[in-house]
Parts: C-alpha cells; sequence; structure tokens
C-alpha cells in the first residue's frame, strides 16, 4: 500500500513539468496561427513573414533538444527562457503586424 501513495505521489509531482511542456507548445501554436493570420490579412511581408517563422522554428527545436535532454521534461530554467523567447517572438508578431 506504501508503494502505491509513494507511485501516486511521484506522479503528482511531476504534472507540472509535463503541463509545462504542453503549455510551451500550445502558446507556440498560438503564435504560429497569428503569423499566419497576419500572412493571410496581407499585415506582414514575405521578409516579415520568414524571420518569424525561423523565430517559431527556433523556439520549437530548443524545447525539443530540451525534452530529449531530460528524457521528456522541461526544467523550470528552460521553461523560464522558452516563455522568455516565445514572449519576445510575439511582441515582434504584434510589431510586425501592426507597423
Amino acid at each position: 500500500m506504501q508503494k502505491i501513495v509513494l507511485a501516486a505521489v511521484a506522479a503528482l509531482a511531476l504534472l507540472p513539468i509535463a503541463a509545462n511542456a504542453g503549455e510551451v507548445q500550445n502558446r507556440v501554436n498560438h503564435e504560429q496561427a497569428r503569423i499566419n493570420q497576419g500572412v493571410t490579412g496581407h499585415d506582414l511581408s514575405y521578409g516579415q513573414y520568414h524571420r518569424l517563422e525561423g523565430s517559431l522554428d527556433h523556439i520549437e527545436a530548443q524545447r525539443d533538444r530540451d525534452l530529449r535532454a531530460n528524457d521528456g521534461h522541461l526544467t523550470g530554467g528552460e521553461v523560464r527562457q522558452l516563455n522568455r523567447e516565445e514572449n519576445n517572438l510575439s511582441d515582434r508578431i504584434y510589431w510586425d503586424k501592426h507597423t
């Protein structure tokens, strides 16, 4: 019985880390949709589109490298770094679409 309780506690402790990896991917998907919307609405030039796509690809590649390096989990520092990069990308998308 004690082993079951310990296993359950360990699983619950890892849940926020796994959720962070999914949160990062959800933000990537949202930013991709914003970039696509900018293209279809003619708010982004060809060069802006490719620069934003390159930045998004870089974030996705970094997330994948971090997940592979840590057995499918992201550390707190990795999540913070990816969030900073996503925040910067979000600002650039807004700026490019509105200038």
